[in-house]
């Protein structure tokens, strides 16, 4: 096959019979079409293109190669728009862990709904990590450093985690130690295991089986409020409830540079639902900060 430049050019060039018209309309020189045209007829060992005058016909050869491009061209362009239009009615596929659905994502949802009713919404609150493929999950809401390789990671909410418990169960027990958090039964996300990590961190080594109840995201956080057990989350979502005098933190971790939930994605062209989903939760988050200022 000849490269696909040349075939353009040419093809542009029997559209607009004019060299000089066919460089405007690819946004290159005169001289580059004139180039490219004549490296087609070196490859096929044949003449395309005859001067006459000012402007130029085409070779019997020329017609007869001009007319199967311009029905490959024009097959290519209504494939090109039939899976254009077949993307843009796919439902918007986003997946984050259910704490962040529960406390942030879902009292705000209703807003993005109001300004895009257009846009149909397929919402996957997992802790399970989801490959990003393409006609698959759109957009990843996640936890981390953002340092996921051959992915795009946006931070979006910086925030810390916490180990947490509510003074209904705490009481006056003071926490001087990680060690000091074994007595206590435990309430953990589906598919997570952050208490675990913690301590592993900390050098704690359980001698007894722990007490682990494991709960969706939004039954960990009530659980909390009524003190069935202590719990590690995102700092960010509790902190009303500890400006509260609600849950006391018992730890907590240092805040690091770029820690926090970050909008992951493929590289590359992204989908104008997609766009308009990403640009929805930046005015979200723009809006929060102003109101916390």
């Amino acid at each position: 096959m000849p490269p696909l430049n040349s075939l353009r050019a040419f093809a542009t060039v029997a559209e607009s019979k004019s060299l000089s018209a066919a460089g405007r309309e690819l946004n290159v020189t005169h001289a580059a079409i004139s180039q490219q045209v004549r490296a087609l007829e070196k490859h096929l060992g044949l003449p395309l293109v005859a001067r006459v005058g000012r402007g130029i016909e085409l070779t019997d050869e020329g017609r007869q190669l001009y007319e199967g491009l311009r029905k490959g061209f024009e097959t290519i362009g209504e494939t090109v728009e039939a899976i254009g239009a077949s993307g843009e009615a796919r439902p918007l596929n986003i997946t984050m862990t259910p704490s962040f659905a529960v406390s942030w994502l879902m009292p705000r949802i209703n807003d993005f709904r109001h300004k895009h009713p257009d846009i149909e919404l397929m919402l996957n609150p997992s802790a399970d990590v989801t490959e990003l493929a393409p006609g698959g999950t759109d957009l990843a809401i996640r936890f981390g450093r953002g340092n996921w390789p051959g992915l795009e990671a946006e931070l979006f909410l910086a925030t810390n985690f916490v180990v947490v418990g509510a003074n209904c169960l705490i009481g006056d027990r003071k926490m001087d130690k990680p060690e000091d958090i074994l007595e206590f039964p435990w309430l953990q996300e589906y598919g997570t295991n952050e208490l675990a990590l913690w301590l592993e961190k900390q050098g704690v080594v359980p001698k007894n089986k722990l007490s682990v109840t494991h709960l969706p995201g939004y039954m960990v956080l009530e659980g909390l409020r009524r003190g069935e057990g202590i719990s590690a989350t995102a700092k960010t979502f509790i902190q009303p409830d500890i400006d509260a005098g609600n849950l006391k933190v018992l730890f907590e971790e240092g805040v690091y540079p770029g820690t926090g939930y970050h909008l992951v994605t493929r590289p590359g062209v992204k989908r104008p639902a997609l766009k308009s989903f990403i640009s929805w939760l930046r005015s979200m988050m723009q809006e929060q900060d102003q109101n916390s200022d």
